[in-house]
């Protein structure tokens, strides 16, 4: 199995180098698992307590269990993988079941921020976006995807985006094998990360 790991700051692009690189692969041979269904369980707490919590911050993720689900993976297991609300702001009841591939991508924000998850990629990619554009795109998604009102978005973005970025995400970089600018440069990447992906599945 190949494990790919693809970081970058909010709205940087994650989502669309992923679509990218998986659309001319075979199908059922690629695997995505976004970092997202790995936020903490907040059930506990109240919808105003849950508001408060800095989604930002490393601690926010259960990584334990991306990272115990992804070592099952790579022994062939089936997982059962969490399902995260954003409207909510917590875990749901219901999981969805995650079958082994030949590759498996694990995007987002801070997956290339802890050692030992970085020590099961074959393959470290990191995003790079201008950071107007990211603030932009973060704004009309939370807003238009997530529910969340102009003031929140910002206030969040100015206390916990923008500081955890600079502190946990930014530095991250280093630790890529790859830095792919999102734009539509960024194809030259994006074949050259196929190309070694056909040869592994070859």
């Amino acid at each position: 199995m190949l494990i790919i790991g693809i970081a970058g700051g909010t709205g940087c692009g994650k989502t669309t180098v992923v679509k990218q690189i998986v659309d001319e692969l075979p199908k059922d041979t690629v695997g995505v698992i976004s970092q997202d269904s790995y936020y903490n369980d907040l059930s506990h707490l109240t919808k105003e307590e849950r508001g408060k919590v800095n989604f930002d911050h490393p601690n926010s993720i259960d990584f334990e269990l991306l990272i115990k689900h992804l070592k099952e993976l790579r022994e062939g297991k089936s997982i059962e993988k969490p399902k995260y609300s954003f409207v909510e702001e917590t875990r749901l009841d219901e999981t969805e079941t995650v079958s082994p591939r030949k590759v498996m991508i694990i995007e987002g924000i801070l997956v290339l921020s802890n050692p030992e998850l970085r020590e099961l990629f074959d393959i470290k990619i990191y995003v790079h976006a201008d950071s107007d554009e990211r603030l932009i795109r973060r704004l009309q998604r939370d807003i238009k995807e997530r529910g969340h009102d102009l003031e929140k978005v910002l206030h969040r973005y100015q206390t916990a985006v923008k500081p955890m970025h600079n502190q946990f995400i930014e530095p991250s970089k280093e630790f890529a094998d790859l830095i792919i600018p999102n734009n539509h440069y960024n194809t030259v990447a994006v074949d050259m990360v196929r190309t070694i992906i056909n040869d592994k599945l070859k």
